[in-house]
């Protein structure tokens, strides 16, 4: 329970950042409403109040208790087929638990950004789509099926089977190198670095992937589609704005991404810790003389990480 609020936690506090991102990640660069990650928190507030920053928030709500039981699951039990502990298997493990978790992720995210964008730069929407985000997808597979729920399916394992592996094996290396003792007086602040750098080597490996998900799955909520495909909508991005087209939102990504995966990682680690009595400390944060130690596997963050 613990570890559930503190995962419902990270959401309240990286929200408002995600939504930054996917506004910035899909405005109109003809007609861009915001010019940087400062400017479109202050017209967000400004123009739609600050539960405008919270708008799709329901959907990761929903989605995090599926996530992580999926995530946990898989990278426990690929990590046991595969036998032992090397960081070439906490990539492998990572990256299957990434992939299977898609099948919630998915949906989840298209609901999160179609509410995001719902409404933009009104404070009071004269006319609302979409109620919340369950009654976003209940419209969408009226409308469009199964497959229209799934939009974005493969732009999502693109970005989530690599994400995911670079996610664990990042903080498997780190708190390896960092020599994180349990009697050391510095092993709390050793794991909130080794969790927020594993969050920011994440988002930066799959980025480029991201800003074409997010506008992939924002694409038609003005009633007009832009995008024939996946090769279509990077081929008009770039011609349009250039490849610093694959940056947008990102300062806002990785503001959320240090203190809300350093956060998780030192919260989980520690809490598992205790939880099973271990007085030598968490596993993972002790050298290892062979490559057989029983890694203590952080929390994943739902809207990828």
């Amino acid at each position: 329970m613990f570890v559930l609020s503190r995962g419902a936690a990270g959401v309240l506090v990286g929200h408002p950042f995600d939504t930054v991102k996917v506004r910035l990640q899909v405005q109109n660069v003809d007609k861009p409403l915001y010019r940087g990650t400062i400017h479109c928190f202050q017209s967000i507030i400004r123009q739609e109040s600050v539960f405008g920053l919270y708008k799709g928030i329901g959907s990761p709500m929903m989605g995090l208790t599926f996530i992580n039981a999926i995530v946990f699951g898989v990278q426990g039990n690929a990590m046991r087929l595969l036998g032992h502990d090397t960081p070439t298997n906490q990539f492998l493990a990572g990256a299957a638990a990434g992939t299977i978790q898609c099948v919630i992720c998915c949906p989840m995210e298209l609901a999160k950004t179609r509410m995001q964008m719902q409404g933009t730069g009104e404070k009071k929407s004269s006319k609302k789509m979409y109620k919340s985000s369950l009654d976003c997808l209940v419209r969408i597979y009226k409308r469009e099926g199964l497959w229209g729920v799934n939009r974005g399916m493969v732009t999502t394992l693109i970005r989530e089977m690599p994400g995911f592996g670079v996610y664990f094996l990042a903080y498997d290396v780190l708190t390896r190198s960092l020599g994180c003792e349990p009697d050391n007086r510095y092993m709390i602040p050793k794991l909130l670095f080794a969790g927020g750098m594993a969050g920011i080597a994440s988002w930066i490996s799959t980025y480029p992937v991201d800003v074409i998900k997010s506008r992939l799955q924002a694409d038609g909520v003005g009633g007009v589609n832009r995008y024939s495909s996946i090769a279509d909508c990077v081929r008009q991005s770039v011609r349009r704005e250039g490849y610093m087209v694959f940056t947008r939102g990102l300062t806002s990504t990785l503001l959320r991404a240090f203190p809300v995966n350093a956060t998780t990682f030192a919260t989980v680690t520690l809490v598992l810790m205790y939880a099973r009595g271990v007085e030598e400390g968490p596993k993972d944060c002790e050298p290892a003389p062979t490559s057989h130690h029983t890694p203590i596997q952080p929390q994943a963050q739902p809207s990828s990480l």
